[in-house]
């Protein structure tokens, strides 16, 4: 199959291209916006209990005051605030409510601080648009008109709240996003220019991506519109590095195969149909675990893990196909000029290094596959110090946002949970109103659960059907803290409700307790699913029911060592509270289907030798010498685009880029390089049951140019057996 599409593609380049060109601006044009949304509530499905409570808040308290944003006011000086302060203070409330600003449905005078230095002001917004890119303009205006407002006086005023995060988050984002496309584009490019020391094939990829990456988005925006999904600022960010990560490698993978045939002697149009019919089936493999995994990732209860699933399966399946089509069909265009000024393509290298890295797993694979399992484990061993941290918005833009800079400083000032109180609502069960007379004795057993500040009736619908108590932890409502304490307000809330009545609890601490539920619940569903659909995959291509089982085995180990080293490097290190919560499920998706593509290249680069004649220790020697120089390649590119997400400067960002870089890094430097061709060194023959992919088959060997053999798969510099018409190998 693989090699048809070769043929079709190097006898039609020009069309290829304009069909891609075609799509491009066909999808581009077309496309919806891709939406934005950074409501941590709307991640979750309806049958969550903070979801309900706040579904119960909308019926029975339509018009209740919930601030979108807060104005934090302070003197300049730092000093308590004055009688004059404080009469500015309610000017430039009263002010701002008269401006009616979009979105905004009533602006209202706050609490001042118990110090005296803090006043606020607070602003309702529409709550059918929370976190809507509308309401992150509206804050916008809002900062804006406070700031001129506060000129003249001695007034210090910042805009914090949910819609002021969301337009800082998205400010943040697009700078993150500058930098780390800038990051991206020069690490691919010099790290190209180094490996072949040609300029056209170190643009090219960066071009022919750039292309694939506007296709992608244009899909993944008709995807989110047409499924509702939600979407997230930040899987822009992680979309950049995907395409243009895996795109290199699928390059690299190609262009390696297509130098290895110039090499052997073939005319540069069969060089490409014979590169795309050998290593299309590695590439197509690699993808498809790449794929399945993100699309694992739909199992997940979490809307920001639904949408990044297809989002970034999208974004592989388009690469994957201009991996197998829109790159061949440039570069037989091209021909070997794509490797000008160089001449090293023309001649075989040495790869001495890694021949020398290959004689020592040949000569002592039982001590390679310990000493490398042993630094895996080492590194796992982090794993038991991994807490979970739930603030996805302060996690995802610098401290030093003024939106951070509210939310701090009003921690400080006022209670803890003050911001983000905690709403019991309890509600009659037949409809009738609740009785009145028991409404103190149910707020004192609320108030008297640990890690509540208070607890007050605040107030009751019109129908007296339900009570709204609110609830004020002593804890921030995204801490550990402040989540067992929720849970705690839960366990009374329902156990001790009245007769005829029923309670739910809402509020931030109760969404993030229930976005914790299903985080645990994904580990549960999403984790042995990707595995076990890699494991298919693996068993189709390697023919084996038993090297499945310990590739994936090593995968996983390589997963808890870099779990390991982010909490030790973040949480130890750096003295953060927890690493973000989905940051597990991402970063095993990543280092576990991606990590995988590295132990493909090996292995069957490995099969390939054994297939030779060589014995299962020999081989594995050879498949380190002749498919290291590809995996290193590749991993180093794949790895340094990952770290590019550290330049962000966000917290989640940060934690990503370094775990995922790193995984990788691990997956191709002691994974593939050392630890699976020792494994399968030391499993022998045994390793390729009940197929037996790795016995001498003879028809090889009588394979001439224009040929494919069906059991070669890897893409190294010199990753085949390959015949030149005088029947000499190459």
């Amino acid at each position: 199959m693989f090699r048809r599409i070769g043929t079709t593609v190097v006898r039609h380049p020009v069309w290829t291209i304009v069909a891609w060109l075609i799509a491009a601006v066909a999808i581009v044009a077309t496309a919806p916006s891709l939406p934005s949304n950074s409501d941590e509530s709307s991640f979750l499905p309806k049958s969550y209990e903070s979801i309900k409570a706040a579904d119960l808040q909308q019926r029975a308290f339509p018009s209740a005051f919930t601030p979108s944003a807060i104005a934090l006011y302070q003197r300049s000086d730092g000093g308590k605030l004055t009688a004059e302060d404080k009469q500015d203070v309610a000017r430039i409330t009263t002010e701002l409510g008269k401006k009616h600003i979009d979105q905004v449905q009533k602006v209202v005078p706050g609490q001042p601080s118990k110090d005296g230095r803090y006043d606020l002001t607070l602003v309702q917004m529409d709550s059918k648009n929370a976190g809507q890119p509308k309401q992150a303009d509206a804050a916008k205006v809002l900062r804006d008109d406070a700031k001129e407002l506060a000129k003249g006086t001695n007034l210090d005023v910042k805009l914090g709240g949910s819609a002021a995060q969301a337009l800082d988050q998205q400010d943040s984002s697009k700078r993150g996003e500058a930098l780390i496309g800038i990051g991206t584009f020069v690490i691919i490019l010099v790290t190209l220019l180094i490996i072949f020391r040609a300029p056209i094939l170190a643009l090219l990829p960066l071009i022919t991506i750039g292309l694939v990456s506007a296709i992608a988005n244009g899909l993944i925006a008709y995807a989110t519109k047409l499924f509702d999904l939600q979407a997230n600022s930040s899987i822009s960010s992680i979309l950049i590095v995907v395409l243009f990560g895996v795109g290199t490698d699928y390059f690299l993978f190609l262009m390696f195969r297509y130098r290895e045939r110039l090499r052997a002697g073939d005319e540069p149009k069969l060089a490409m149909v014979n590169a795309v019919g050998r290593v299309g089936e590695a590439i197509a493999s690699a993808a498809g675990a790449v794929i399945i995994a993100f699309l694992a990732l739909s199992l997940s209860t979490l809307g920001f893990l639904k949408q990044m699933g297809p989002a970034l399966a999208i974004a592989v399946t388009v690469t994957l196909i201009a991996g197998l089509t829109l790159i061949p069909a440039v570069v037989s265009l091209i021909g070997p000029k794509v490797f000008w000024p160089s001449k090293s393509w023309q001649r075989e290298p040495e790869n001495a290094r890694f021949a020398a890295l290959g004689r020592g797993v040949q000569r002592r694979p039982a001590l390679t596959a310990v000493l490398s399992g042993l630094v895996l484990v080492a590194l796992s061993l982090g794993t038991l110090g991994y807490k979970a941290t739930f603030d996805l918005a302060s996690g995802s833009m610098p401290k030093t946002k003024e939106s951070m800079v509210v939310q701090d400083e009003m921690q400080k000032a006022y209670s803890a949970g003050a911001a983000a109180p905690t709403d019991v609502y309890l509600s009659s069960t037949d409809g009738k109103p609740l009785d009145k007379s028991a409404f103190t004795a149910y707020a004192q057993k609320l108030g008297a659960v640990d890690g509540v500040a208070s607890a007050r009736m605040s107030q009751v619908n019109k129908d007296g059907t339900t009570a709204d108590f609110t609830v004020t932890l002593k804890y921030e409502a995204s801490t550990d803290k402040a989540i067992d304490a929720v849970g705690r307000v839960r366990d009374v809330a329902h156990s001790d409700a009245p007769d005829g009545t029923e309670a739910l609890v809402g509020g931030m601490s109760s969404i993030y307790k229930d976005i914790d539920t299903a985080v645990n619940h994904d580990y549960r569903t999403v984790f042995p699913v990707a595995a076990l659909l890699i494991m298919l995959i693996l068993g189709l291509l390697l023919r084996s029911v038993v090297a499945p089982w310990y590739l994936i085995a090593s995968v996983g180990l390589g997963f808890g060592a870099t779990l390991g080293a982010t909490v030790w490097i973040f949480q130890e290190g750096q003295g953060h509270s927890g690493l973000m919560f989905m940051l597990p499920v991402i970063m095993y998706l990543f280092v576990v289907a991606i990590g995988t593509d590295y132990n493909i290249l090996m292995i069957a680069r490995l099969r390939e030798e054994a297939r030779e004649g060589r014995d299962p220790r020999e081989a594995a020697g050879m498949a380190l010498k002749y498919a290291g120089p590809t995996v290193a390649a590749a991993g180093f590119i794949l790895a340094a685009t990952f770290a590019t997400m550290m330049l962000a400067g966000n917290a989640l960002l940060t934690e990503m880029g370094f775990a995922v870089s790193f995984g990788i890094a691990v997956a191709a430097f002691v994974m593939a390089m050392f630890f699976t061709p020792s494994l399968t060194a030391l499993i022998g023959h045994a390793a390729w049951w009940p197929g037996h992919g790795d016995r001498a088959q003879g028809s090889s060997a009588e394979a001439g140019p224009g040929s494919v053999d069906a059991g070669t798969h890897s893409g190294g510099g010199r990753d085949a057996a390959v015949q030149d018409p005088a029947g000499r190998r190459n």
